[in-house]
């Protein structure tokens, strides 16, 4: 029969658990794909973090950022916050591997919301040809797949998680 207890008691706290492993920690530690993935993701969403966070590579900076969430989208500054938060120190997270699976699932919703809420309207491409209104939502469905491996696979290779898991459940 098999346990499946959905909060567990564990060396730094509860955490949701099967088998006594952390799920949020527990990969494979020789999926090079999910290494791939993880990487990738949080090199392309490390630019956008610090273009709402800091202003780096031509962004509006937090308080500009902010400000154009509420006027625009009419999104509440502690969202926005979360969003800024999620694509800025989630990107590092994802790029070391720590918590790959909570940083995903995070910025798959940041997606999801951003294809409803601005581009689903401009279609399905990107504005290649600079002749549609805005972007199309193509860039936000191959993040979320790459956010639902992550999610399903976790970390692998050359992570945090791959390393506390270990060291957690040897």
């Amino acid at each position: 029969m098999e346990t499946h207890t959905p909060i567990d008691e564990h060396p730094g706290g509860p955490v949701l658990a099967h088998h006594g492993k952390n799920v949020l920690l527990s990969t494979d530690a020789t999926d090079m794909a999910s290494f791939c993935l993880r990487v990738t993701l949080g090199l392309v969403m490390f630019p956008h973090g610090m273009q709402k966070l800091f202003g780096w590579f031509g962004g509006a900076g937090l308080q500009n950022t902010i400000g154009y969430y509420i006027t625009n989208y009419g999104v509440l500054p502690m969202i926005t916050l979360l969003v800024i938060v999620a694509e800025a120190a989630g990107s590092i997270a994802l790029i070391i591997g720590f918590w790959s699976r909570l940083v995903a699932a995070g910025i798959g919703l940041i997606m999801i919301g951003a294809i409803f809420s601005v581009h689903f309207q401009h279609g399905f491409f990107m504005n290649w040809t600079g002749q549609q209104a805005g972007e199309g939502f193509e860039f936000h469905l191959l993040v979320i797949g790459m956010c639902i491996a992550l999610i399903i696979r976790g970390s692998g290779k050359w992570s945090v998680d791959s390393y506390l898991d270990h060291r957690l459940n040897p």
